[in-house]
């Protein structure tokens, strides 16, 4: 068994385990309980009603948090010729082609976002197993591979708080929604975003409860049960 400190232990008695929490009471019981001395993340964990491994059921997609995640996003942008100098002139960090990837074989990961124009694929496609299992791989589906004309939108988009969704194996969706520091308005207006998104990224071929279970915690905090219709309800008002 997993020894607790006698802070968490603490924090956590003011977590009824049997109750289904409101999202307004769960953000506020995540902030009331917060232990750390560092600002920590508050994340959703859904468990979802869909097969992972059916291709017709796959859960993928964008929230574009209106009021961002409480960091310092470094973005950075596989592109050639115009595409290039139009990627540094929207602001990315890194800018690059061939010398990037070379750099990324070599084991440098100094950024949070990977942006590609189509053109790059070719090239990027090689760092699949690097960035892949990182979430950092440029693909169409979550809009990080676009033509040069969309790279300041995607960029601007990526600086405000572009986060992206994904079923993993086990059919769970993890979601960053900002830091406990927040207004507990502002993660709620985070939270409904991220919901609207994942509610709209239905795929057809879903059946039965799309959602099953819903937590809300925070980086070092236990986890919250969150009640399904009032979450449902954000993302249908």
């Amino acid at each position: 068994m997993v020894s607790r400190s006698k802070r968490y232990q603490q924090a956590a008695s003011l977590l009824d385990r049997a109750q289904e929490y409101s999202p307004g009471e769960a953000i506020e019981l995540a902030k009331k309980m917060t232990h750390t001395k560092f600002d920590e993340t508050v994340e959703l964990h859904l468990k979802m009603g869909v097969d992972p491994r059916n291709a017709s059921q796959q859960v993928r997609g964008v929230a574009l948090l209106p009021h961002g995640l409480g960091k310092q996003v470094r973005v950075l942008v596989f592109a050639q010729g115009e595409a290039e100098k139009i990627a540094q002139t929207a602001g990315a960090d890194v800018v690059g082609n061939d010398e990037i990837v070379k750099k990324i074989e070599d084991g440098w990961l100094e950024f949070d976002t990977a942006i590609a124009t189509p053109e790059m694929m070719s090239k990027v496609g090689k760092l699949g197993k690097i960035l892949g299992r990182r979430g950092l791989m440029p693909n169409p589906k979550s809009g990080t591979v676009v033509t040069a004309e969309d790279l300041p939108r995607v960029i601007a988009d990526a600086r405000k708080g572009r986060a992206e969704f994904k079923l993993d194996r086990t059919a769970i969706i993890h979601m960053p929604l900002g830091k406990i520091s927040f207004e507990a308005d502002m993660l709620l207006g985070n939270l409904t975003v991220v919901i609207e998104a994942i509610l709209k990224a239905k795929p057809s071929g879903a059946k039965g409860q799309y959602i099953k279970s819903a937590y809300l915690t925070s980086t070092m905090g236990p986890g919250i049960r969150l009640d399904l219709k009032a979450i449902m309800s954000l993302g249908t008002a």
